[in-house]
């Protein structure tokens, strides 16, 4: 089923005006300007994204960047961001910015927290210094860095944890959750719940339906892109989007693999971050829509031709594949950059054409075009697990 949906004006939120199946295109509304969804997110944990300027990231057309509300309070401190007036001040950034809360930090730095249903006791790996980080200090933080969406302080667990553990972590959630709802954002601030509930499928139901009781902004599935089985995280995924409103932002935390992507899109989840295609740039892999390339390879050293013959991007308007290989072999930091630069505008044109198949009817044939690229003949194992860092999200 397609069919076109002219949702009621809205300040902030999302207009969702296509669907087809559960697959949906809209306009995600913020205080920074208006995207498309479903959108890409790249990963901006230290205010900034890694190797790219901020006019870099506006000329490939990333519209909404991610920053990590705990590590910015460790370093450089609220009080130099206060300076700049708030994160987009800081980083120079006119779009939109979405701010973890420290949540993904409870869960990967498990040597250095003390947590109980109050908050957590973090020590920095940074330097050292310790922080209890309660729900609504998390809030606080956000409220000072000014970003657009804010998202809950949340318990993620493992996903090798009990049920009994698990069923601790979803309660603690829900009741930081209503912490962070009562203490409240700025006008202009969107708050984004998380659903979690480890790998136990009545858990995630049940994280999602009682979240979905309270005004929130938009949900968040959390705890997964950390290791399962692939198909587990397809399974548990649609089993929490099932009891999310229809008509709020759903966002996949940490999920930023092509293949991964479009399975969760046709799901009919909107929003994506990861450190997927920033991290493969830094270690010599393109991503192109007939798949990856290890472009430090000795066949490229010779290779004159651009890194995708059909991208756009600056890199592969100016730049043989040779010159970059050449770059990445004498490790020269300009490959790296290079690299990211076509990564992630490989990133914005993969999103475009998902809400352009969604729209016109070819999104099987999308999907189908980028299993084969990225999936036949690796056992089609989720990949993005190998990208998400104990520290970064």
């Amino acid at each position: 089923m397609s069919e076109k949906l002219f949702h009621r004006d809205q300040a902030l939120g999302l207009e969702i005006v296509f669907r087809s199946g559960q697959s949906r295109v809209g306009k995600l509304h913020t205080s920074h300007g208006v995207f498309d969804t479903p959108i890409f997110m790249p990963v901006g944990t230290n205010a900034n994204v890694k190797l790219m300027r901020s006019d870099d990231l506006r000329e490939i057309g990333v519209g909404i960047l991610l920053g990590n509300s705990y590590h910015l309070m460790v370093k450089p401190g609220l009080d130099v961001i206060k300076l700049h007036g708030g994160l987009h001040g800081f980083m120079h950034w006119d779009g939109g910015i979405l701010t973890d809360s420290g949540g993904f930090q409870v869960f990967s730095l498990r040597d250095l927290r003390e947590i109980n249903d109050d908050g957590v006791l973090i020590r920095s790996p940074v330097d050292g210094s310790k922080l209890f980080l309660t729900p609504e200090l998390s809030i606080e933080i956000q409220r000072v860095l000014g970003s657009d969406i804010v998202m809950v302080l949340d318990h993620c667990p493992s996903t090798d944890d009990s049920y009994k553990e698990a069923v601790v972590s979803l309660k603690r959630t829900k009741q930081w959750a209503q912490r962070c709802l009562k203490y409240g954002v700025n006008d202009g601030q969107m708050l984004f719940a998380i659903a979690q509930g480890g790998v136990y499928d009545d858990l995630r139901r049940l994280s999602a339906q009682e979240l979905a009781e309270s005004p929130f902004d938009g949900f968040a599935i959390g705890g997964l892109s950390l290791g399962e089985e692939f198909e587990k995280t397809l399974h548990l995924t649609g089993v929490t989007v099932e009891s999310l409103p229809f008509e709020k932002p759903r966002y996949f935390m940490g999920g930023g693999s092509p293949e991964l992507i479009v399975h969760l899109v046709e799901m009919g989840v909107d929003m994506f971050d990861s450190v997927f295609p920033t991290r493969l740039a830094r270690h010599g892999t393109a991503l192109t829509f007939s798949g990856r390339l290890n472009i430090k390879a000795a066949r490229f050293k010779s290779d004159l031709n651009p890194i995708e013959e059909e991208c756009d991007c600056a890199v592969c308007r100016n730049y043989s594949r040779s010159y970059v290989h050449h770059l990445l072999d004498r490790g020269e930091v300009l490959g790296g950059i290079l690299l990211t630069h076509h990564n992630l505008r490989f990133m914005m044109r993969f999103m475009e054409r998902l809400r352009r198949s969604i729209c016109d009817g070819t999104f099987t044939d999308l999907k189908r075009e980028v299993i084969d690229s990225y999936v036949k003949g690796e056992g089609g194992k989720l990949r993005d697990d190998s990208v998400n860092d104990p520290v970064l999200r």
